[in-house]
């Protein structure tokens, strides 16, 4: 589901604003029940407020196919070139496993690291959302989504700039985050291939190692 930051990103830049989706029965049959409705019409940036937050393959199946349908993916992978991220490459957009042997998507630590920031410096009001551990998203049809954050470290990370947690079968459970370890240092923390919990413990001990070489540095410049 780490997927999920391209399709965003390439929605948003494809998209003139005030797109509106609407979420049809076929979106709905995707893997996961995220409470999307049938017949429910969104903005895109809400719903993409709320796909990434709760990383809703209803959601990402709703843009897709509402912003350009078989093409869309194709897109993704444009985007991906553009870029430089050469070693992207994007078979849906959700990031569900397309099969026993190929995964929706592909690409180094390194490569998400430089999308996801991308994508929040570019994006910065859509994917401040996953700074949250909940939030409460509304549809055009006046229905309230409450949706809980798929990162467990949300709200618990200072300086936390964005997130995407994603799993899979092929992929093993992946926690990609930006955050502020100090003045002018922003840094990227991405753990592909964990175990669902491990990743969180992985990305904290990465998180606190960070904050404390950043501060050792700070200190030892001043003496």
């Amino acid at each position: 589901s780490l997927t999920k930051i391209m399709t965003a990103v390439t929605a948003l830049e494809s998209s003139p604003q005030g797109t509106m989706i609407t979420v049809n029965s076929d979106h709905l049959n995707k893997e996961g029940d995220t409470g999307l409705l049938s017949d429910e019409t969104w903005s895109l940036s809400n719903i993409l407020k709320f796909t990434l937050l709760v990383s809703s393959n209803d959601g990402a199946a709703a843009v897709a196919s509402s912003l350009g349908g078989s093409t869309f993916v194709d897109q993704m992978n444009e985007k991906a070139q553009s870029l430089g991220l050469y070693r992207m490459k994007f078979f849906n957009e959700s990031g569900l496993d397309e099969s026993v042997e190929t995964a929706g998507g592909y690409g180094s630590a390194q490569d998400v690291a430089q999308l996801l920031n991308y994508a929040a410096s570019n994006h910065q009001d859509i994917f401040e959302t996953t700074q949250y551990p909940s939030l409460t998203v509304s549809s055009e049809d006046n229905i309230n989504h409450t949706a809980s954050n798929s990162d467990v470290l949300a709200g618990t990370i200072p300086g936390l700039v964005a997130g995407k947690t994603g799993t899979s079968d092929l992929a093993g459970a992946n926690l990609a985050i930006l955050f502020d370890a100090g003045i002018q240092h922003p840094v990227a923390v991405v753990v592909l291939g964990s175990t669902y919990n491990g990743r969180f413990n992985d990305v904290q001990n990465l998180v606190n190692a960070a904050i404390g070489t950043i501060s050792d540095t700070a200190y030892n410049t001043q003496q």
